[in-house]
């Protein structure tokens, strides 16, 4: 129980830097003298990570899309080139 208290403690004290560096908080241990790091991460950063990420990959598909329709039109254009020399050439 004892512990239960003292970790809780540490916590609520230890919140403050949290809110400032939004990522890792320091904790200092009053009875062994550590510092220690921990990580400081809120679900309303972990959703707003996620949109960005799911945005990005958006971005992403689109331009690849177009990348892909550019080459098959050329692609495209050669062969109907090809063929139309083969025909010209008979």
């Amino acid at each position: 129980m004892m512990l239960f208290q003292e970790r809780n403690t540490l916590l609520q004290k230890s919140w403050a830097p949290c809110a400032r560096t939004g990522f890792i908080e320091k904790i200092n241990c009053a009875k062994t003298n550590k510092v220690e790091y921990k990580s400081c991460r809120s679900s309303w950063m972990d959703e707003r990570l996620f949109w960005r990420f799911e945005g990005i990959m958006m971005c992403l598909t689109v331009v690849l899309v177009l990348v892909v329709i550019a080459r098959q039109r050329t692609l495209d254009h050669l062969a109907s080139e090809k063929v139309r020399r083969q025909i010209l050439s008979i």
